[in-house]
């Protein structure tokens, strides 16, 4: 049988690439810390002897690591995400999102994995305010866009000089099922839908006009199945859904009750992915309709009831140092 390795396979995006992998028939790994992931995200393969779970840090990862033995594709999901802490600990991103995905390197290296796909961030654009491919001008706004964008030029380092297969997804708004419900202040549909269950009005930032280019959970992890299965090697690809929604939107989709908390400085006004290269050449497109998505969601509400609620006080504290560094 295939084994196929998901770090932070118990995270948002991870989770749903397990499930990904166990419908295709694969043997799967996932190593997690449990920092960001939960294994409720798992529970649907809880008697499934095709799935092991460890409770590992990347940062302790040995090349020699015996779970990357004969393992045929390697996922790496984890890491660290949301900016605020990234500017309050610049260093644990470091160590988190560039030294550990170097140790995933060399364990895929040592053990002569067949194919790297590694997550990173679209936040490697900074504010590019208008459609992007590959090619477009880097600007890290924050850690963690250098953080992400550390490691992969680590990634392509490695393919260039030691023959690594591996790709390097970069995602855009990631939203669906099972994203995550953890005390930072961050992604916006954590934060709708904490305050929907309360019957608290939705914070809206500025105007609430501004796009981000949302794509579905499930369509990501097909993406990376793509690019692990593909013949490319040592290429980016961004995985977007081309099609920008406007905030005002997602929030009438949520809820009638509004406020608004001011407009923070190192945010694009519209994120917008060009897609061509994945469409090209990793057969892929995304599948899944932005209302759909959020009718998918909000089925499934009451997941976000662990959520911390996220009130315009609330928030003026947790990004004072967000307009404290980033303040332009």
């Amino acid at each position: 049988m295939k084994k196929a390795l998901v770090t932070g396979g118990a995270g948002f995006i991870g989770s749903h690439m397990v499930d990904l992998l166990i419908k295709k028939k694969f043997k799967v790994v996932v190593l997690d810390n449990f920092v960001a992931g939960n294994r409720k995200n798992l529970l649907q393969h809880k008697n499934n002897k095709n799935l092991k779970i460890i409770n590992k840090d990347i940062k302790n990862i040995k090349k020699n690591d015996r779970n990357f033995k004969n393992t045929k594709y390697i996922f790496h999901f984890a890491g660290l995400g949301d900016i605020v802490p990234s500017i309050e600990k610049p260093k644990e991103y470091i160590m988190n999102n560039a030294i550990g995905t170097l140790n995933i390197l060399e364990a895929a290296r040592y053990n002569n994995v067949k194919k790297l796909v590694y997550a990173a961030s679209a936040s490697c654009y900074g504010i590019n305010n208008k459609k992007i491919d590959e090619t477009a001008e880097i600007n890290l706004e924050h850690p963690y866009a250098l953080s992400k964008y550390m490691g992969e030029e680590l990634l392509l380092h490695w393919v260039r000089v030691f023959g690594l297969n591996a790709n390097s997804i970069r995602i855009f708004n990631a939203y669906g099922t099972r994203s995550k419900t953890s005390g930072q202040y961050g992604a916006v549909f954590g934060v709708f839908f904490k305050q929907k269950l309360q019957n608290q009005p939705l914070t809206i930032v500025g105007n609430g006009k501004q796009k981000r280019d949302f794509v579905y959970v499930t369509d990501v992890a097909k993406a990376f199945y793509q690019a692990a299965i593909s013949k490319k090697n040592g290429q980016i690809f961004n995985i977007a859904s081309n099609k920008p929604i406007e905030v005002n939107f997602l929030a009438g989709l949520i809820s009638n009750k509004k406020v608004h908390v001011p407009k923070r400085p190192g945010e694009p006004f519209c994120s917008w992915g060009n897609i061509n290269k994945a469409k090209r050449d990793l057969a892929w497109s995304p599948k899944v309709k932005f209302k759909d998505g959020v009718n998918k969601m909000l089925k499934n509400l009451s997941y976000w009831n662990a959520a911390p609620l996220w009130t315009k006080k609330r928030i003026k504290l947790a990004t004072k140092t967000w307009f404290k560094y980033l303040k332009k």
